[in-house]
């Protein structure tokens, strides 16, 4: 019997986080995740079981950018509970360009392509390495404790948003005092996508 993952959604649409801000992509969100952020926007009780093939079908099934190579990002919930080997040959498979958006607490497999580290307050991160780190400032806590935790070329600060208020003017204040972060701002909420 083929190994499944559990997934909450696929869907193609715009990056409206960090680096890649704008770029078309098909995003795999995963169920279930290891820690319990009040922000979340991952149900994580529902999703479908599928296999890495059922999976790349369907990223090929949404990808519009027939003169590009796919991109898929992996998110969630958790990606890197259920990410492995299997799912990345059949994402590779299709020329895909993976990137993965994970908290941090676990390992990554080979093969990824670009990995976003989101780190959350009280958790171990087992990552050293990352092409970029994106923390939820919510302006209580020192974002400063990351850089002595991980490497990473980009470094992003995005305000908080739980849904009624985000705390834009206090990250904007922060980034200017400390000029090696830059601004993330969840442009796809801004915009009305998805």
């Amino acid at each position: 019997m083929p190994k499944t993952y559990k997934i909450n959604d696929i869907f193609y649409s715009i990056q409206g986080e960090g680096y890649y801000t704008g770029e078309p992509a098909v995003f795999v969100r995963f169920s279930g995740c290891n820690l319990a952020c009040s922000w979340c926007d991952t149900n994580h009780l529902s999703g479908d079981l599928m296999t890495a093939d059922e999976i790349e079908k369907k990223v090929t099934s949404l990808w519009q950018g027939k003169d590009k190579n796919p991109v898929v990002v992996l998110t969630g919930g958790e990606p890197a509970l259920q990410t492995d080997d299997e799912l990345i040959q059949a994402l590779h498979a299709i020329k895909a360009f993976i990137a993965i958006e994970t908290n941090g607490t676990r390992d990554i497999p080979e093969g990824i392509d670009w990995i976003t580290c989101s780190p959350k307050l009280n958790s171990f991160l087992r990552l050293k390495y990352a092409d970029e780190v994106k923390v939820i400032f919510d302006g209580t806590t020192n974002p400063e404790l990351w850089r002595k935790e991980i490497q990473a070329p980009h470094w992003f600060l995005q305000p908080l948003d739980n849904g009624e208020t985000a705390n834009i003017k206090e990250t904007v204040d922060y980034i200017l005092a400390h000029p090696y972060w830059r601004l993330s701002l969840q442009t796809h909420k801004l915009i009305g996508i998805k």
